[in-house]
């Protein structure tokens, strides 16, 4: 993480400071985890620096757009009080694509724009910081870019129903970039907007009339009878991700199924991943920071297996705790990539910064894998 620190302008800070959405928001945790450890202040300073320059530079347009300021379109002062408003782009290293310009599939994964499943990581960032600090301000800002998300990337019938949340949209939120759904980003969005909801009323945290309530309602309505199925290693570790903030959330009613569905999806998916014995392919053939994100996932199987187990025998009904039997598998994945990030490759070095801090992550989960825990980060 200290290297990360210094790579991206972060720490020393630097006037180029390379900032990624994704990769951020797993930092942001990270150092907010080291220095619950250690108390040494510099990873406080890292962890709001980072949060801070992120809202700076990805909260405002790129420097070789013909637009300028916060991508909210507020004064500099306003945005200063109000940096996710608008929500945060990407971070890609191309300008996203222009209206009428056709597209090209291969350029747009290195295109900017906003995509949402950057956008929920940020807010689960966001209420860590706030929650672990008791500062109500990360929350307020949470729950504001919240609001933009889905103002932005909510899809919709004539009539104004909801009928799903686009991929990835422009940077200023005013059309999608591309018409694709995203296969879990309802769910992930259903959860995120209960734990910002959650996490702005444990902090105390001022706020508008608006909430969240219509996102989680049609999110919710969404999530009825999704299909979630996949044999990603990152998708599957994004669904483990859901449903152990779900299983840490306030009991609504249809969560103990939710949560049962979700880990059938993931135990099947599992078992694909596995099937294929990927551990065995080279290193060339494969993505670290995928894999990866599926070791962070599998580390939250005891927090989703014990509401479980307690909400099916209430019920009378099995536990489907015994088809989650691969966390063993997740210490495999960070033996398997440890070596290289110990001595980097120029596979490793291709996407050094989002490998070395989801491998950071998948060492010490706690914190991102956390919703409540209150610690004395402003000590």
């Amino acid at each position: 993480m200290s290297r990360f620190a210094s790579r991206t302008g972060l720490y020393p800070v630097s006037q180029k400071k390379r900032r990624y959405l994704w990769t951020d928001a797993f930092a942001v945790c990270n150092f907010i985890e080291l220095f619950l450890r250690t108390g040494d202040e510099l990873y406080r300073r890292c962890a709001t620096g980072l949060i801070d320059q992120v809202h700076h530079v990805l909260g405002r347009y790129r420097a070789d757009d013909y637009r300028h300021g916060w991508i909210s379109g507020l004064s500099d002062e306003a945005g200063n009080r109000h940096p996710t408003t608008g929500g945060l782009r990407i971070g890609k290293p191309l300008r996203e694509r222009q209206a009428g310009e056709s597209i090209d599939e291969r350029l747009e994964w290195d295109r900017d724009g906003q995509y949402f499943h950057y956008l929920t990581k940020w807010m689960h960032a966001l209420c860590r910081a706030a929650v672990v600090s008791s500062d109500p301000a990360p929350a307020e800002q949470a729950l504001e870019l919240g609001e933009a998300a889905f103002r932005g990337f909510a899809r919709k019938s004539a009539s104004g129903d909801v009928m799903g949340i686009y991929w990835k949209m422009s940077t200023d939120l005013s059309r999608p970039l591309t018409f694709a759904m995203g296969l879990h980003d309802a769910l992930d969005g259903l959860v995120t907007f209960r734990e910002v909801q959650h996490v702005i009323s444990k902090t105390h945290a001022k706020t508008s009339t608006n909430d969240l309530t219509a996102p989680i309602s049609s999110t919710s309505d969404l999530c009825r009878n999704g299909d979630w199925d996949t044999s990603d290693p990152l998708g599957i570790g994004g669904l483990l991700f859901d449903a152990c903030r779900l299983s840490q959330l306030p009991r609504r009613h249809g969560d103990e199924d939710l949560l049962e569905e979700i880990t059938k999806v993931c135990a099947s998916g599992v078992r694909a991943f596995v099937a294929g014995q990927p551990l065995t392919r080279a290193a060339s053939q494969r993505l670290a920071f995928r894999e990866l994100g599926l070791a962070i996932g599998l580390k939250a199987i005891p927090r989703i297996v014990e509401p479980i187990k307690h909400a099916m025998k209430i019920r009378g009904r099995p536990s489907q705790g015994r088809d989650l039997p691969y966390q063993s598998l997740a210490e495999e994945i960070i033996s398997a990539w440890l070596p290289c990030a110990q001595s980097p490759d120029q596979l490793w070095q291709a996407y050094e910064d989002i490998n070395d801090v989801m491998l950071a992550t998948a060492l010490i989960p706690d914190t991102f894998l956390s919703v409540d825990e209150r610690m004395p980060l402003n000590a």
